[in-house]
Formats: C-alpha cells, sequence, structure tokens
C-alpha cells in the first residue's frame, strides 16, 4: 500500500533565552488542517511528546546477533581446516597444498574486496538508527484538530504500540489561528531533541503552520515529497487497535506508584521460560493484584481497588513495552486501565490534568495476532446499509466530535446501529472511539481511502476461516483449561463435510499442537501454519469471549 505526503517545508524549532517556536509542517495532500497556540503546561507536554517518540521507536522485536564477522573467518579457516583433515593421507597432501593456497589467496582478495563494503554497510545502519531514525519508520505520526482538543497519534515501528497524546484547550494560552482536521506531520529525531529544551519560563509556541496551505501552485518543487510503501501488516495492526477502542473493556484506576511497581520487577528481573504474561486478579471491593508470571510474584496495589462488580482474572503480554510510561510517571495524576481478555488488547491511560496519554497495546510485542489469525477485531459487529451508514457519517462530520448517545437522538436511530456504523468507519480509519470521554471523533487516517478487503487478511486462509465464523458453521466441543494451557475441540463444516478439529493452548496463548481431518493438515501438518478450520474454530471462541 502506497502513501504519498507532501510537505512544503520541514519541522522546525526555534528557540532562545525568552522563547521556544515549535513549527510543524503538515501533510499538504490533505484538507488544509492548522493551529496556531501558545503552550501553558510546558513541563508535562514536553514530557508527554517525549513519551509518544518513544513509542515511535519502540521495536521489541528479536534482534539476532551479528555473525558476518564469524561467518568471515569460517570462510577463511574452512581451507585450513580440510587440508589439515586430508593431510593424513600422503597421496594428496601436495594438491591440497596447491589448493590450499590458491584458495587463501582467493579468501583474501574477497576480503579485501568485500571488507570495506560489510564495514561500511554496518557503519551506515548505526549511524542511520542514531542519527536519522525517521528512515526507519513507515509513517509520520497524525495530528487531529478538534473543537475541544488537539491530539497526536502514532505507531510503533515493531507493529504492536499505539501511543496517543490528547491536549485539551486548557493547555494553551491565546488560540490565534486553527482549521479542524487531520494531518500528518514531518517529526524528526532532530524535532525531538529541540522538545528537550523545553523549558517553563520560556515563551512556547505551538503551530502547525497554516502558511504551509497558501503556496502556489508554481512552487511545487519546492515541496517535500515523501512516496511510502506501507506494509499491510502496519495498516492492519494499527486499524485493529482502532477497533479495538469500540469493544467492551474491564476498567481499572491505578496510582503513578502502581506502574511504577511494575517497572521495577520488569527492570529487576529477566524471564528465561514462560508464561511471560502479567496476570491481573480483580475482586469486586479489594485491592488489584497483579501476579508476574513465570516467577509468580504477587503485587498488590492497596490504594487501587477493583470497583467492578465480578471477579475477574486477565492476562496481559508484551507487558515489557510499559517501560514506555516511566518518563509519565513524575506528572501523572493516575493511570486508567482497559483490559479486552486474555492475549487481547490493552490501554494504559495516563491522566495529566489537561494533558492525557494514551498507550495501546496489541495482544503480543510481536503482534502475533495479526500473523495468524488476529482479525476478529476487524470483523463487522452488525450489518448497516449503506445510506444509513454514510447520513450517521455525515451527522458526525458536522460537528467532529459526537457521543453515540447525542447522535441517536439527533438522527432518531437506534443506538446499536450508530456504534456498529461508526465502528465500521473506525475499522477504515475514518473514525476514532474516544474511551477517554466515550465520544466518537471524525479522524482520516490517511490521505487516501483504504480497501479493507486488501489489507484485512494475510492469505486465503484466514479468510475462509472469517467466512466459516460469519455463517455460524462452527460447533463448539469442549474447552477445557488447565495448568498447562487451554484444550480445544470441536467441528467445522466445510463443503458439506464435516471436520473435526483439536487444539492445545499453552499459556503464552501459543499454538502447540493441533489437529485436523483437511488435506492442509495431513500435507503440512503445522509447517505452515494452522488451517482455516482450527482459525475458525480459536475465532469463534474467541469471539464468544468477549460477548
Amino acid at each position: 500500500m502506497e502513501v504519498s505526503y507532501r510537505y512544503a517545508s520541514q519541522s522546525q524549532v526555534g528557540s532562545n533565552s525568552k522563547r521556544t517556536d515549535l513549527s510543524f509542517a503538515p501533510d499538504l495532500s490533505r484538507a488544509p488542517t492548522y493551529f496556531v497556540g501558545e503552550l501553558k503546561d510546558k513541563r508535562r507536554f514536553r514530557e508527554a511528546i517525549s513519551c509518544l517518540h518513544d513509542v515511535v521507536i519502540s521495536d521489541m522485536r528479536f534482534q539476532p546477533k551479528n555473525r558476518d564477522d564469524y561467518e568471515r573467518w569460517l570462510a577463511e579457516e574452512e581451507p585450513r581446516l580440510l587440508a589439515e583433515f586430508a593431510s593424513q593421507s600422503s597421496k594428496v597432501t601436495a594438491e591440497l597444498a596447491n589448493i590450499r593456497s590458491e584458495l587463501a589467496v582467493m579468501s583474501k582478495e574477497a576480503n579485501t574486496i568485500m571488507g570495506p563494503y560489510y564495514h561500511a554497510q554496518q557503519q551506515y545502519f548505526n549511524y542511520l538508527y542514531k542519527h536519522d531514525i525517521d528512515s526507519w519508520y513507515v509513517l509520520d505520526p497524525v495530528i487531529t484538530i478538534h473543537p475541544d482538543q488537539v491530539f497526536f497519534e502514532c505507531f510503533s515501528e515493531d507493529e504492536s504500540s499505539y501511543g496517543k497524546l490528547t491536549c485539551r484547550y486548557d493547555v494553551f494560552d491565546n488560540v490565534t489561528d486553527q482549521a479542524f482536521g487531520t494531518t500528518n506531520i514531518d517529526y524528526s529525531t532532530g524535532l525531538y531533541n529541540e522538545f528537550q529544551k523545553i523549558r517553563d519560563y520560556r515563551t512556547t509556541l505551538l503551530k502547525i503552520d497554516p502558511d504551509g496551505f497558501n503556496i502556489q501552485t508554481t512552487g511545487t518543487e519546492t515541496y517535500d515529497e515523501k512516496k511510502i510503501d506501507l506494509p499491510e501488516s502496519w495498516v492492519r495492526g494499527f486499524l485493529q487497535v482502532s477497533s479495538a477502542m469500540t469493544l467492551p473493556m474491564v476498567k481499572l484506576r491505578l496510582q503513578p506508584m502502581d506502574i511504577h511497581n511494575l517497572c521495577v520487577q520488569l527492570k529487576r528481573k529477566k524471564e528465561r521460560v514462560g508464561p511471560r504474561s502479567m496476570r491481573f486478579e480483580l475482586e469486586p471491593g479489594r485491592p488489584i493484584r497483579v501476579v508476574m508470571e513465570p516467577w509468580n510474584d504477587v503485587l498488590q496495589f492497596d490504594r487501587s481497588i477493583y470497583q467492578g462488580d465480578t471477579a475477574r482474572t486477565i492476562r496481559v503480554w508484551g507487558r515489557r513495552r510499559l517501560l514506555i510510561l516511566e518518563r509519565l510517571l513524575p506528572i501523572a495524576n493516575y493511570f486508567d486501565v482497559h483490559l479486552m481478555g486474555d492475549g487481547l488488547p490493552s490501554f494504559f491511560i495516563a491522566n495529566m490534568d489537561n494533558l492525557t496519554f494514551t498507550l495501546g497495546l496489541s495482544g503480543w510485542s510481536a503482534n502475533d495476532w495479526s500473523k495468524a489469525g488476529n482479525f476478529d477485531l476487524l470483523a463487522p459487529r452488525a450489518t448497516v446499509d449503506q445510506f444509513t451508514a454514510q447520513v450517521i457519517y455525515n451527522a458526525l462530520a458536522e460537528n467532529h466530535v459526537e457521543s453515540a448517545t447525542s447522535l441517536a437522538h439527533r438522527l432518531n436511530i437506534d443506538i446499536t446501529t450508530i456504534k456498529s456504523a461508526l465502528a465500521q468507519y473506525s475499522q477504515l480509519g475514518l473514525v476514532l472511539y474516544d474511551i477517554e470521554l466515550d465520544v466518537y471523533r471524525l479522524r482520516q487516517l490517511y490521505n487516501a481511502p483504504i480497501n479493507l478487503d486488501d489489507i484485512r487478511f494475510t492469505n486465503e486462509r484466514e479468510k475462509r476461516a472469517a467466512s466459516f465464523v460469519l455463517a455460524n458453521l462452527i460447533t463448539v466441543g469442549k474447552v477445557e483449561t488447565n495448568l498447562a494451557g487451554t484444550a480445544l475441540s470441536g467441528s467445522v463444516m466445510d463443503n458439506g463435510r464435516e471436520h473435526q478439529v483439536y487444539l492445545s493452548i499453552d499459556n503464552d496463548q501459543r499454538l502447540t499442537k493441533a489437529q485436523c481431518q483437511c488435506h492442509f493438515w495431513h500435507q503440512n501438518q503445522l509447517r505452515q501454519g494452522p488451517c482455516e478450520h482450527m482459525l475458525s474454530l480459536r475465532l469463534h471462541v474467541a469471539g464468544d469471549l468477549l460477548k
């Protein structure tokens, strides 16, 4: 999926002893969107915008060791080792000596020729990562200007973490110029470094440059144009997190010291075996308890009482991403935590008076569900005809932000239809659900329409699995949970034939064993991933848990 951005200039920061000007360059390929205001809460804004940068550069994927030097050494030593082995035979000693000398000369020449290239290549990537991290990004951050707030959004490099910084207008003094809408901004590491210079004693002006939209057409050669080929998994992951916000969740409130204790525990110990989850044990009217697996260390938060009506146990994976929030601990009042279920997305919202920071986490750091059937959050929850959906969207566009209840009352449409229509638009990146204020916001994530069918599934098996679920062709047999994990069994009707399916899922929610009666499984086992019948059974059971 190719996306183009056009910037009139680069974002810049100008500062002196008395004043700091933050000027973001917006995307000219979008409708005019701009904002000019003077920051009032400078220190908190500095820390929050820096935390957003930490989300962008976050990459929790496994980084293998660089074995280039070893491979080159082994290639150079191989002739000598072979020669030593062959020297036991007097017949071939002379021949091997000649071959070894020839190979040594060739290896030396190859190392002389390619050595500087390998060294320069490694040096280049090291420099690029440290000094021009933008080249590693796939999408510039997004700014949305609404009647009540300005918010920044971004997604991590490893496709697993979502960050949103919300600035209510009370954060600003003297808002002089604004136009509502959404735009990408040119954001660089140099700009991040300049953020660190913001101080309380300096007047700080935040400017999403309105002049960028007044440039004459004849000056197009001065535009900074970027063409980025977005990986479909990145787009799918972003839309998955956005869609997850619209689903029911368990809400908790934690104190900053509670998050601090979680971070300390994660930094003190390194897990060597599974399960690697963070288990929330919730009992109505009791302090929230978190069990850190696999050590089973218990953290009890005496000042944080669970206000729900039902006892719950919820596991969260990819917990080391919570270290992103460390910078916010000194300035946060409290954290609202929204948990969907075991291995499902979760959201941690830091409240800082007129600033809020939302960290959205997918089920795993490696975003495994996006790679293996994690498309349940993109499935439509109810059918809404196109005309009604368009009426609802246009009504939301009139005010940019509105609650589902208000829209239902104003349009005289059932609230379930309102929520279903807006959930479909959230899947397209056109609407964002604000879980903090329980309202829907107009937000066009991309400057071009998205064809959801092109990015929704990673392969044909996932597409077929979704069709089985929608057609209600799955019958669940047993769901058994024990200390080792969960065992699922059931049947899937495919083209008039019933396939018996068995799945075994460990405590890290990984598929460890599986069996089916279809040709794909008999031919490949699990070497090419689960078949469509396995995916549909797991998806169907996960959907039942969300109801």
